[in-house]
């Protein structure tokens, strides 16, 4: 069991349910970052992603698109983000997720990409636009590793589909609960509940539900029914707006929602 998933289960086991924060490298200073990743870690979380600068994105929405622009127009690659990070190994404590695209990555070299983040500790790898049947360009190197390659499944997945990722997937299962990119929502499909009913009954590690998720009230809603949740585009906002009470109160409130739906 890689450490990623051990953690979440650890935090399961207690009768809570994990919490993922979201964030993008480079936004607002790279120097900044050990920073902003110590507070997000005394705020509760469980791990936390690490968002790549990426100048195309297809999963993302205008929040992080924004961050992402702003970390470009700093000079922010993912070969500052790792150099940034090993500067500072071991000083966070909690999994760090790298949430990157896959061109970065073939830039950098998979084998050099791997090794760094073996250097560094990383505990996860989340890639979007790397599907299942392309996922031996990473996952050969990483056998043996500790870094978990977190596949994503989403709503229009066939129950087909979502049983074979669910057979290889590592960490957690990362369940994306819109059709569409991230950003904020209102409401989520009926649909959703069956959707995270049927990936966790296939799933034999941990489901953490993502995309679209900024309230409490929605972290009780989606985490009741899942792991955990991950929430980003709430964050990176806060973040960038420098207001640190709100991700307090946000994760203060949430974490306390989602306890109090586990046990009631």
């Amino acid at each position: 069991m890689k450490t990623v998933e051990k953690r979440i289960r650890e935090c399961v086991a207690k009768g809570n349910k994990a919490f993922i924060p979201y964030m993008m490298a480079g936004d607002g200073g790279l120097d900044s970052l050990k920073d902003k990743l110590l507070f997000l870690e005394e705020c509760g979380a469980t791990a936390i992603e690490i968002g790549i600068p990426f100048s195309d994105p297809v999963a993302d929405g205008e929040v992080i698109q924004r961050a992402g622009e702003r970390a470009l127009a700093d000079g922010v690659t993912l070969r500052k983000v790792l150099d940034e990070l090993v500067r500072f190994k071991g000083e966070v404590s909690v999994p760090l997720i790298i949430m990157t695209y896959l061109n970065p990555i073939l830039a950098y070299g998979i084998n050099s990409f791997i090794e760094r983040c073996e250097k560094i500790g990383i505990g996860g790898l989340i890639i979007p636009d790397l599907p299942l049947e392309e996922d031996g360009l990473l996952r050969n190197g990483l056998e043996g590793t500790d870094i978990a390659l977190i596949p994503l499944v989403s709503l229009t997945s066939s129950l087909e589909r979502i049983v074979n990722i669910a057979k290889q997937a590592e960490g957690f299962i990362y369940a994306v609960t819109v059709n569409g990119i991230t950003g904020v929502r209102n409401e989520f499909e009926d649909k959703l509940s069956a959707h995270l009913k049927r990936v966790k009954e296939e799933s034999s590690v941990p489901v953490l539900a993502g995309f679209g998720i900024s309230t409490s009230q929605q972290v009780e809603q989606l985490g009741a029914q899942a792991d955990g949740v991950i929430v980003g585009s709430a964050i990176v906002d806060a973040l960038h707006r420098d207001d640190l009470e709100v991700i307090r109160g946000l994760m203060r409130t949430c974490t306390m929602e989602i306890n109090n739906s586990a046990t009631s």
